[in-house]
């Protein structure tokens, strides 16, 4: 049964397909109108305005916090009720260090805090935050799908690996075009999403 939608699609795949499309679209349109330099760095607020950006047009819970709880195999996300005491704590997080930006990424990802997307979007407030603090964002070509997906899966006991991973992969290309646009198909490629590519968008 696919997600209640603003596009009507009952077909999973089907709207899958239309998610990717739309969104990839928003995701160059962020980029190339520079809106992305307008989103809050570093807070819930900011990663809200990027998940509402991405996907206000498919989804009416866009940029809202989730009201369910949610799990991914065996993980449960943070539960609901407690959702509100941990993004708050997540905001207050210090993020002066690439060590810190990253434990803090990795306590957003436990918190989940949409009820779909939360991936995708909180990729791009990482490297927003990197960006903002450091001048280096994360060249995700460099990531495998694999090792980025059983490092995060860690990440909620030891986050050693995935610090490990996205170091290496490091750069101070921070206002490239073509970084930013492959590091989204490659974001999607990750969660399964590789119907379209951003640039024949």
């Amino acid at each position: 049964m696919a997600l209640p939608n603003k596009l009507n699609i009952t077909d999973q795949l089907e709207l899958s397909k239309a998610e990717e499309k739309i969104s990839k679209q928003k995701a160059k349109q962020l980029f190339e109108s520079k809106d992305i330099d307008r989103m809050e760095i570093g807070t819930f607020k900011g990663l809200a305005q990027i998940h509402a950006y991405l996907f206000g047009d498919i989804y009416q819970f866009a940029g809202e916090m989730r009201d369910v709880n949610i799990a991914k195999g065996n993980f449960r996300f943070a539960p609901r009720m407690y959702l509100p005491q941990s993004l708050e704590y997540i905001g207050a997080m210090p993020e002066n260090t690439f060590e810190q930006i990253v434990e803090k990424y990795v306590e957003m990802n436990v918190a989940h805090p949409f009820r779909e997307g939360n991936g995708r979007a909180t990729r791009i407030w990482l490297d927003l935050i990197l960006k903002h603090r450091i001048q280096r964002v994360v060249d995700w070509n460099a990531v495998g799908k694999e090792d980025y997906l059983s490092a995060m899966e860690r990440s909620v006991v030891k986050d050693v690996e995935i610090k490990h991973l996205l170091k290496a992969a490091l750069t101070d290309k921070i206002n490239d075009r073509e970084l930013f646009m492959k590091g989204i198909d490659v974001s999607y490629y990750y969660e399964g999403y590789s119907e379209y590519r951003v640039e024949d968008l």
